[in-house]
């Protein structure tokens, strides 16, 4: 390459590297890119393509090193092999981008509970989460996800979580679609650590200003005749870090009639072993946007207590971590990850 040409890429380059950087001259908040949705997603793609690139060059330059070791003498690289490989990394960051932005497929589970009620065997719950609702994920966005939620026939929706990227302000008019939301049992929800980035009391006022029950470390008991189920949620684990009451299951679980199955919403699956010692049947979580990458799903699971993505048998207790209905604006990628609206239909265990 010329060294203009060199110039000219390596400005492009950094340019992109500084995404997030430039994200918080935007907005104040390294967490809202507060550009038009066509430019978050070229960010996101020159980012990600940044970013596999490395991955790849890295891998190349270990297998030169492993053949060069193996034959006691040095292995060239060709130029070609480097530029095949820069090819690679931009089209694996567009399709992971494209995965991500899409209002995602109906995800069908289904969870046998112990003690559940013959009424609510069938019974059925979507969940979603992390909407991160933002310049990328704009009321546009919102629109066909709540048209695609109240098109699944379910009986109750929950929302475990990460409605947003920005404050109220910013992002007024892009939730209210939520306000939309529709399902014979109601709308339940608890708040996710972003909601804690961006005046946590104002948003918690927003959201059942849209008519979302919020379930802060409380919960609420389903009756279908003589038949229970209790729907409990708590708060999130980043809470306190901001000086807000952190999750407390105690709290939430107190006065809930025993004997009745517990269905829990809880943003983060880290907790989930202390759930299931609380005897909770249920835990519906988010947070991991199902590690977005296969193989940075493995460091996602480490940093989450070892759960990432899908179904896991906890002491007894089933834990769904959901994929995400959408992920965090500033790193938009899906590759093997998909997001999901969780349709989870619950049945007795027999």
């Amino acid at each position: 390459m010329s060294p203009g040409w060199k110039i000219g890429v390596a400005v492009v380059l950094l340019a992109a590297s500084q995404y997030h950087f430039w994200s918080r001259l935007s907005s104040g908040s390294v967490f809202a890119p507060e550009f038009p949705r066509e430019i978050v997603i070229l960010f996101n793609w020159a980012f990600g393509a940044i970013l596999l690139l490395a991955v790849l060059q890295l891998l190349l330059d270990a297998g030169a090193l492993a053949a060069a070791l193996a034959k006691r003498r040095m292995v060239g690289i060709p130029d070609v092999a480097r530029y095949a490989l820069a090819g690679t990394a931009a089209l694996l960051a567009a399709i992971g981008v494209a995965n991500a932005v899409r209002v995602p497929p109906v995800k069908d589970v289904e969870i046998a509970v112990p003690g559940l009620p013959p009424r609510y065997d069938g019974y059925r719950v979507l969940q979603l989460t992390d909407l991160h609702i933002s310049r990328l994920f704009p009321a546009s966005w919102a629109r066909r996800v709540v048209d695609h939620a109240n098109a699944t026939d379910v009986d109750l929706i929950v929302v475990t979580g990460d409605f947003i990227d920005g404050s109220v302000a910013m992002r007024r008019a892009d939730v209210a679609p939520l306000r939309d939301l529709r399902a014979p049992d109601g709308v339940y929800a608890i708040p996710g650590n972003h909601e804690y980035f961006f005046r946590y009391p104002e948003w918690m006022r927003h959201l059942k200003g849209l008519g979302l029950r919020m379930l802060p470390n409380t919960h609420v008991v389903m009756a279908r005749g003589e038949a229970r189920l209790v729907l409990a949620g708590v708060t999130d684990l980043s809470a306190p870090e901001v000086g807000e009451v952190g999750p407390d299951l105690a709290a939430a679980l107190a006065g809930a009639p025993a004997g009745v199955p517990v269905l829990l919403l809880d943003h983060q699956p880290k907790n989930a072993r202390a759930a299931a010692a609380r005897g909770v049947a249920v835990q519906l979580s988010g947070h991991t946007h199902g590690g977005m990458i296969l193989g940075l799903d493995r460091l996602v699971a480490r940093a989450n207590g070892g759960f990432v993505s899908g179904r896991y048998d906890v002491d007894g207790m089933t834990l769904y971590v959901n994929n995400g209905t959408a992920l965090w604006p500033g790193f938009a990628l899906r590759l093997g990850r998909p997001s999901e609206l969780t349709r989870i239909t619950l049945r007795t265990q027999r």
